[in-house]
């Protein structure tokens, strides 16, 4: 027998699309997924249904569960976490058996595998799509930016500048191929945990029509990459926008590489030397500021600018004039291989950033394995060092992925107090590189965040080297 109360919702729901206004929708379910350590919600954490619908957290490590045939039936739900995981079932299976209601909400609690804790994605678009779903967010604002490439950030005008390589704009897979940039304001904070919602401190540089630009028109056929960001004062004291740039063709191999500079009435970087052009006689690049660029003193107090990726290659005085000098600069010897905590096996890094911590009273790194597993690009280490030129190591695994790419790290310690223990790092996510592997909507070709605290116990065999 039909209920009075089903009868009356059918009755309603025929009436108001009698009218041409929306037929009745059941409203979704929530599941939220929780790290079973400390309680927080737990970003980019794939469910898959056994029909391959496939539901990603967003930044509050939500999904809103909005198909008919999943609502009021138990389903299986398939956890893939990249470090976050749910104990397996005896057929090898990984998930969890859910009935869900329409309008209900559910924990799914997971373990954390590794030290790094994710904090979210702070770049791309959606970051809050599952949650604003369900009512929430309301004020989160679209960027306008689909996806992009490999942060470089430094401490500008009282601020933060943040630049990335190519990137994806909704009208187009390569809107700017020739470097997106942002400015901040310098968020210190030492709590930072999920949801991130960093995105919404990022000033794009845009057009007229409101849609963010390139940043980095440097004549030439091709994608134009920046690297080595820092702000040097010049001979007057003026601070100074520098980076090194290169111009890629023809399956991005590069035909030019060079010096540039931030034009403040332009708002753009313009050429500041050519320092070397692809020919017949000449096809190899000298060494140029690249890499992530840290501030370092001697023993003698003198002041330097050291270039690396992860490890310093070359260093320059931390004066504009020394770094326009190619003649200046001092290369270093780089160590090629860490050592793994355990057992000893030799680790080669791919590209990476170092820190120093005053917590630790260390510099700090992490850097991409090269070759790695189970990801080739993506899993990442943590090591240190008692000086930025090493020896570094031994080193611990701090992310991994299943089949999955996150590549050029960088270490953000400009976000965090003095003597913090914790460390805020971000890298790409993104499928090139990997198996075959599938895009994560959304996520693919975004920066993730994530967070080590210092003093966690599985850190501790990177910091007995003393």
């Amino acid at each position: 027998m039909t209920s009075p109360r089903r009868v009356r919702h059918v009755i309603a729901c025929a009436a108001i699309a009698l009218s041409g206004q929306a037929a009745c929708a059941l409203p979704p379910a929530e599941i939220v997924v929780i790290d079973d350590a400390n309680g927080w919600p737990v970003p980019l954490v794939q469910l898959r249904t056994t029909h391959d619908l496939l539901f990603v957290t967003d930044n509050a490590g939500i999904v809103a569960i909005d198909a008919p045939e999943l609502l009021s039936r138990e389903c299986w739900f398939e956890i893939t976490g990249h470090g976050y995981s749910v104990p397996a079932d005896g057929f090898g299976y990984r998930g969890v058996r859910l009935k869900l209601a329409p309008g209900e909400r559910r924990e799914v609690r997971v373990q954390r595998e590794l030290a790094a804790q994710r904090l979210g994605r702070a770049t791309g678009a959606g970051q809050f799509a599952e949650s604003q779903q369900l009512g929430r967010e309301p004020q989160w604002q679209e960027s306008g930016v689909f996806g992009c490439d490999s942060v470089q950030m430094t401490p500008y005008r009282e601020g933060l500048f943040w630049l990335w390589g190519d990137t994806d704009l909704p009208h187009y897979p390569l809107g700017i191929f020739n470097v997106s940039g942002a400015a901040s304001p310098t968020v210190v904070r030492d709590d930072w945990r999920p949801p991130l919602r960093f995105g919404a401190q990022l000033d794009y540089f845009r057009n007229d029509r409101g849609v963010p630009r390139g940043i980095a028109d440097i004549p030439g056929d091709g994608p134009t990459w920046l690297w080595g960001l820092i702000a040097l004062p010049d001979e007057h004291g003026h601070e100074r926008l520098c980076a090194s740039y290169e111009k890629v063709k023809g399956g991005l191999r590069a035909y030019e590489k060079g010096l540039c500079t931030w034009d403040e009435v332009r708002e753009r970087f313009v050429p500041q030397r050519k320092v070397w052009n692809r020919s017949r006689d000449d096809e190899h690049a000298p060494p140029l500021p690249t890499g992530h660029a840290v501030a370092w003193q001697d023993e003698q107090g003198q002041s330097w600018v050291l270039f690396g990726d992860p490890f310093p290659h070359l260093r320059c005085r931390a004066t504009f004039a020394a770094w326009r000098d190619p003649a200046s600069w001092e290369l270093l010897d780089v160590q090629q291989h860490v050592a793994a905590a355990g057992d000893g096996r030799r680790v080669t890094p791919a590209r990476g950033a170092i820190a120093y911590s005053d917590f630790r009273g260390r510099w700090v790194c992490v850097f991409c394995e090269r070759l790695g597993d189970p990801s080739a690009f993506g899993e990442l280490w943590y090591c240190e060092a008692d000086e930025p030129t090493g020896p570094w190591g031994p080193a611990v695994k701090v992310v991994t992925h299943d089949n999955y790419t996150f590549y050029n790290p960088a270490i953000h310690a400009e976000l965090t107090p003095e003597g913090s223990k914790s460390l805020v790092f971000e890298a790409t996510y993104t499928h090139t590189f990997a198996d075959h592997a599938a895009p994560t909507p959304r996520h693919d070709y975004n920066q993730i965040w994530y967070r080590l605290d210092l003093d966690d116990p599985r850190l501790a065999p990177a910091q007995k080297s003393r």
